[in-house]
């Protein structure tokens, strides 16, 4: 992979690999893996960050934490996408939101923390939505690609002497993956700025410096909650996603997700329960990538009867919301 951009350059392409690795680093560690100053790195962060959508934040992983993880399609009667869409946006809940088929479809990520939640959202608001003609929920069971594991990584940016020396080491008996009540004002930083000093997260929580590190440490080393990195893809000259609805026998389930976590398209992967039982998303460089993906590499996996593509018209939030102006 290189950049494919007038703007940034292969250092960007090192920096947002390296964010994907260790979104905490310091601007210092990233600078001496990369071989440039930290000045540099700064720089360089600052204009992704102005210029191609870059934001850095915590993120809770469902799946190490036991908890629900939706993926929702809503039908929407025509004009009325948009308006669903921004409203869901604004929703804590809501982890990725795109408007695919032609603007009359509305999919998206949503991990109610409790079942009341969950409930308010897919019994309660959702159904009442006069402008939506036809909801349909998958669950997700299992994730083969996707969360803590970038996207980036596939395509071997940073060798495997650079990835080790950004990677922060792990804690010792970090204990089981949870989060607890007090560990909320910490994270509310951190989700909206996954590279919050310790200084500031200090003032959040009131708790000592050391302390809020090492609890930091045990979030992150027992994935109940892991930083992500969100970038507007274009920059890379991937400009064209799209969500794979696939059905496969059910002999077939793993065999196939583990495949798809292969390839270089798929940014994301999971079995999951409903009018599909494996659902993807695939960033490629254009409609006629896309083709030759579904025709090739994924038409070609022993085991899969059906595939719908949904490519996505706009993404109206990734991790965050509301998008950053171009």
């Amino acid at each position: 992979m290189r950049m494919e951009s007038d703007a940034f350059d292969d250092l960007d392409l090192c920096l947002l690999d390296a964010l994907e690795i260790n979104g905490r680093a310091s601007f210092s560690r990233i600078g001496e893996v990369l071989g440039v100053s930290d000045q540099t790195v700064a720089r360089r962060y600052r204009r992704l960050c102005a210029e191609g959508g870059l934001r850095v934040v915590a993120v809770r992983d469902a799946e190490r934490l036991g908890q629900d993880h939706w993926t929702m399609r809503l039908r929407c009667v025509p004009d009325s996408a948009l308006a669903v869409a921004e409203a869901l946006a604004k929703r804590p809940d809501t982890s990725w939101i795109g408007i695919a088929a032609g603007g009359t479809e509305v999919v998206f990520g949503t991990g109610p923390r409790t079942a009341g939640d969950r409930d308010d959202l897919l019994l309660g608001k959702l159904p009442r939505t006069p402008r939506v003609s036809e909801i349909r929920a998958h669950q997700m069971l299992h994730r083969f690609y996707g969360g803590p594991q970038g996207w980036l990584r596939k395509f071997r940016v940073l060798t495997a002497q650079q990835t080790a020396a950004l990677r922060p080491p792990a804690p010792r008996d970090a204990g089981p993956a949870r989060i607890e009540p007090e560990d909320e004002p910490l994270l509310a930083v951190l989700e909206r700025d996954g590279r919050a000093g310790y200084p500031e997260l200090r003032r959040a929580t009131g708790r000592s410096e050391s302390a809020v590190k090492r609890r930091l440490s045990a979030l992150l080393a027992t994935g109940a909650v892991y930083i992500d990195v969100e970038y507007h893809c274009e920059i890379l000259g991937y400009p064209t996603a799209a969500v794979l609805w696939i059905t496969t026998s059910p002999a077939a389930l793993s065999r196939v997700g583990e495949a798809l976590a292969t390839h270089d398209e798929i940014a994301h992967a999971a079995a999951t329960a409903g009018p599909s039982n494996i659902i993807a998303t695939a960033v490629v460089r254009s409609t006629a990538h896309l083709y030759d993906y579904l025709s090739g590499p994924l038409g070609g996996l022993e085991g899969v009867h059906h595939v719908e593509a949904s490519p996505f018209l706009r993404r109206v939030k990734q991790l965050t919301y509301p998008r950053p102006a171009r």
